[in-house]
């Protein structure tokens, strides 16, 4: 019930702002018809200042009644709405003969007044921006118009004396406090800070005030004079539009500091600022001055604005030279470490190398990675990683000599070049000190943590014009020859490196169109029962044959490793076992093999991994019609390791849907008890090493004996693999091992081959 009912005030909140946005918009739209309608009408001044004030009444009411603007935006509109509406009651009556001229001008001038000290107020308040851009733009607006205001209208009200006495004077005033508000007015539309509709309802009911006070000195001219209530309705219509500014619900915002706009009104900016150059001008070109006073006031505001101007264009230029260095600074800086980024290093080794022609000097390039750095981000969060990645920085730095250069080119990887060594030996000696300066342990939130890093040594040797990009990559290649020889290490570049990375580049390139194109086929090796010597099952083994103009045979030691780091062997995986089954069910409806046999399948973690398998297994044995029962998975140690948790779990369903689970190379990796009793394992593969070692070593029969053993504590059955000679299938059988494979009882053959692989191993001399 709570929170339904604070939905509940939710809604109402909403609803309220809805109407008073609504009303705030009406409103408007009154004060833009109302008061010309009626002085298009004939109808007396008075009666719409009457209504105006009525009308003012009641936002007041509404206002306090639902709480919609802010107790501080009360007491700022009724400071300025007091004087503005004297203004127009004084305005209004001027309209109909009665009131005195100087009172009006007195009005006027305090309403001036108190619309500069609020509008700096405001402004203070709500921009967020750099007023240093927008003040000079906003002194100009200002200068301009006093400048225009004071030839068109000011300078001509003057005595012929000159002096600036009685209402004269108060005209004067109000003229330059006007000057002012415009400043201001600038200063707030022309920040970023985006205007919300209270405030530009608010600023154009202050520029309506100041267009009526130009309205009043204009009628006030000899000679000059306006149709009836035009100023009035000026007034008026100011008067509906500071209403309208109280009642809209964006006013609570007014006295907070707005939000950025997304772009900034250069455009408008730009538009007045020309304008407010060059209305000036233009006026005193075709004006002469009356006196000299007049010749004084013109020269001293020209000068000024002309000061402003240039003020504004030297800003203007300064800034835009610290953006042109911020934007090459952060075009070539990392923004995390404040290290030279990936194209800043290639122009420093491009230099290098080129300062190097024709001297002894071969620039070293160290490429460093943080080994293991996915773990600590995954483990102990990013800003632990930003921690981590700081200090190595902080400590290459401190290692490297003072000319050389340090950077960050990508998330864990650093660049050291170093321009002033001359042999493999200073080379060496360098990347040794980078190592060492990060052995010891770095301090982040969670305690100490020790960091190594693979580092992969290249140097621009003379004579071999090699580019920055050459050499980054050369340190780069050799950076992944360091981690695979078991990481926190330095490997030297050599030729053999790019050999190896490009052959391997053309494995994984071919290996994403090999099974559209066919290259890849299955091979079948049988498994035996050892006592009756009948075909059990088959081992579906994975080929890869791209012709003899593309490459010939690629060894599966060779493109297995890489499927399964780029990923391909998912696809690769759900192929071979839709066509495994299948063959199978073919091989069962002909006669070729028992309706029991079963077939084996390898599975990486790459595919246990992935949130599909369990589906496209249950896809492929519906569509092959085979029993769960019948398909074995075999896992290896490592892959039950390897995120143990997600491998259980897709392991255990399938196990749930009748498919069985096998252990392959059992004994080469971490056998562990425990694991093989949290996993669904039914059947333990003996590896070939133990196999190959029955009839040389005693112990490897012990060891042998024990698995056996193990497997059958577990209620697990075992198959003996790389069985070659007869007198290892006789050790076998005497240690009760009822299940084999190998070359003795058959090498792996093509699916055509399987039916003449069967029927020779009807021949049970292997087992004598």
């Amino acid at each position: 019930m709570p929170a339904i009912r604070g939905l509940g005030h939710v809604g109402q909140v909403l609803n309220v702002r809805k109407a008073t946005a609504s009303i705030g918009w009406l409103l408007t739209l009154i004060g833009v018809v109302l008061p010309w309608s009626a002085r298009a009408a004939g109808a007396a001044p008075v009666t719409g200042t009457i209504i105006l004030v009525a009308a003012g009444v009641l936002a007041v009411v509404l206002g306090v009644s639902l709480r919609t603007p802010q107790p501080a935006v009360w007491l700022w509109s009724g400071l300025a709405g007091v004087p503005a509406a004297v203004s127009a009651v004084l305005s209004s009556t001027a309209a109909t003969g009665n009131g005195t001229e100087l009172a009006r001008d007195a009005a006027h001038l305090a309403t001036q007044a108190v619309f500069v000290t609020l509008l700096a107020g405001l402004a203070r308040r709500r921009l967020r921006t750099d007023l240093s851009s927008v003040v000079p733009d906003a002194l100009i607006v200002g200068l301009g118009a006093w400048t225009v205001l004071w030839v068109v209208l000011l300078q001509p009200a003057m005595p012929a004396s000159g002096s600036m006495a009685g209402a004269t004077a108060v005209r004067g005033v109000a003229l330059a406090l006007l000057s002012v508000v415009l400043f201001l007015v600038a200063t707030t539309l022309f920040a970023d800070s985006s205007p919300s509709p209270s405030l530009l309802a608010g600023l154009a009911a202050v520029l309506l005030c100041g267009t009526g006070l130009v309205l009043q000195l204009v009628d006030a001219r000899d000679g000059t004079a306006l149709a009836p209530g035009v100023i009035a309705a000026t007034f008026q219509s100011a008067g509906w539009l500071a209403i309208a500014m109280v009642v809209h619900p964006t006013s609570r915002s007014l006295l907070i500091p707005a939000v950025r706009r997304s772009t900034p009104p250069l455009l408008t900016r730009l538009v007045a600022t020309t304008a407010s150059m060059g209305a000036p001008i233009v006026l005193l070109a075709v004006t002469d001055p009356a006196d000299t006073a007049d010749r004084v006031v013109r020269t001293a505001s020209v000068s000024v604005l002309a000061v402003a101007v240039m003020v504004r264009v030297v800003q203007s230029a300064r800034a835009n030279a610290r953006t042109q260095e911020n934007l090459l600074r952060n075009a070539q800086t990392d923004p995390l470490t404040g290290l030279p980024n990936r194209a800043a290093m290639l122009d420093l080794v491009t230099s290098a190398a080129e300062r190097a022609w024709g001297t002894p000097r071969q620039p070293t390039v160290l490429f460093i990675d943080v080994d293991r750095f996915k773990t600590i981000n995954d483990s102990l969060g990013h800003s632990a990683g930003d921690t981590v990645l700081l200090e190595v920085a902080g400590r290459l730095l401190a290692a490297v000599p003072r000319h050389a250069h340090v950077g960050r080119i990508s998330g864990d990887e650093f660049v050291v070049l170093d321009p002033a060594t001359e042999t493999a030996t200073q080379a060496a000696v360098l990347a040794e000190r980078v190592l060492d300066s990060l052995r010891e342990p770095v301090g982040v939130s969670g305690g100490d943590m020790f960091v190594s890093a693979s580092i992969g040594v290249a140097m621009a040797v003379r004579g071999l014009g090699l580019s920055a990009d050459e050499v980054l990559r050369h340190a780069d290649t050799a950076m992944y020859r360091a981690k695979a020889a078991g990481r926190n290490c330095i490997a030297f570049f050599d030729d053999s490196m790019v050999e190896t990375v490009t052959h391997r580049l053309d494995i994984e390139t071919a290996l994403h169109r090999a099974l559209e194109r066919n290259e890849l086929h299955l091979v079948h090796q049988p498994i035996v029962d050892t006592d009756l010597g009948a075909v059990v099952g088959f081992e579906a083994l994975m080929r890869w044959d791209r012709g003899a103009g593309s490459g010939g045979t690629v060894s599966p030691a060779e493109f297995i490793p890489v499927a399964e780091e780029t990923g391909t062997i998912v696809p690769l995986g759900s192929w071979a076992l839709l066509d495994s089954l299948t063959q199978l069910r073919r091989w069962i409806d002909s006669g070729v093999c028992p309706a029991g046999t079963s077939v084996s399948v390898n599975v990486s973690a790459r595919q246990l991994h992935d949130p599909g398998f369990v589906a496209v297994v249950t896809e492929a044995l519906s569509r092959s019609g085979v029993s769960p029962d019948q398909l074995w998975l075999e896992v290896t140690e490592s892959v039950m390791i390897t995120e143990p948790e997600q491998t259980l779990v897709a392991l255990r369903n399938l196990n749930s849907a009748g498919v069985r689970v096998a252990v392959d190379d059992f004994g080469t990796g971490y056998s562990s008890l425990s694991l093989l009793q949290r996993f669904p394992i039914q059947r333990i593969k003996v590896d070939r090493t133990f196999v190959h070692a029955l009839s040389l070593a005693p112990a490897s029969q012990s060891i042998v004996r024990t698995i056996i053993a193990m497997a059958e504590a577990l209620g697990a059955d075992v198959v003996a693999e790389g069985v070659e000679t007869p007198e290892q299938m006789a050790i076998l059988r005497s240690l009760s091992c009822t299940k084999a494979q190998g070359y003795l009882i058959s090498h792996p053959v093509t699916a055509d081959a399987v039916p003449n692989a069967v029927l020779a191993i009807e021949d049970t001399s292997w087992r004598s």
